[in-house]
């Protein structure tokens, strides 16, 4: 069932949402060559905590840390470690979010560590804008699966492999809510778009296949072909007009 938002649900949701962009603008300067993933961690639960919110994935059917920091080929999904220590040249993509009086934010970055190389730089950039490109469908009149087709259609015309085994998703109360937001799809088809909808739309793009596995820790999920990925995502408002996007 999809959830339309009262007024006072979507006042709550902009809290954590605005502390989850915070922590991104934040961890531009704190990514670098030498740090840990579990620095990153141990970054943005503290600052949710500080803002007297809870990270909303830690615990999370089982998830044992506050954010998921995945490295170069991991998709989503990584688990953070203090044994696994960023180096020049890697990418890496970390997935939040904060829940407020049981009201949840969700989003996702991919961010180079120093300097990456022009093909990887590329990969960041097209997963960004293929979220954009999506958006512009995320209005009345719409459907979800035009959402998606924007996405695919500038993803695969830059070249990138759009994975298809996991989506975006409507989010509130709880974390993953319907409608599901897939990042590729037939236009004019899926759910309508209303207005006072929140959605966290999130292209998660490779630069060769699309087919995927799960690690054996049974959380982490890679590129078949060991190639890199990243990850983009924000949650979003339905208006009356263009999207709001909340966690930017």
């Amino acid at each position: 069932m999809i959830v339309i938002k009262s007024k006072r649900e979507i006042d709550l949701m902009r809290e954590p949402c605005k502390v989850t962009a915070e922590i991104f603008r934040d961890l531009e300067e704190f990514i670098r060559p030498g740090i840990s993933t579990a620095d990153i961690d141990n970054f943005v639960e503290t600052r949710y905590l500080k803002h007297k919110m809870t990270p909303t994935f830690k615990g999370y059917g089982g998830f044992p840390a506050a954010a998921c920091v995945s490295v170069n080929e991991e998709i989503i999904h990584g688990i953070p470690s203090d044994k696994r220590i960023l180096k020049e040249g890697d990418i890496v993509s970390i997935d939040i979010g904060g829940t407020y009086h049981g009201y949840n934010s969700d989003a996702a970055r991919t961010f180079p560590v120093g300097k990456i190389s022009a093909e990887d730089q590329k990969l960041i950039d097209v997963t960004r804008q293929s979220f954009f490109e999506g958006i512009k469908y995320a209005m009345e009149g719409y459907r979800i699966h035009d959402i998606g087709h924007g996405v695919q259609e500038y993803a695969e015309k830059h070249g990138m492999g759009v994975i298809r085994d996991y989506t975006g998703h409507g989010t509130g109360s709880r974390l993953h809510e319907d409608p599901l937001i897939p990042n590729y799809g037939r236009p004019g088809t899926g759910a309508k778009i209303k207005r006072n909808m929140t959605l966290a739309v999130e292209p998660m793009l490779a630069l060769g296949t699309y087919e995927c596995r799960t690690l054996g820790n049974n959380w982490t999920v890679v590129t078949l072909d060991g190639r890199n990925a990243a990850h983009y995502e924000n949650t979003i408002l339905i208006t009356d007009g263009e999207p709001e996007i909340l966690t930017l």
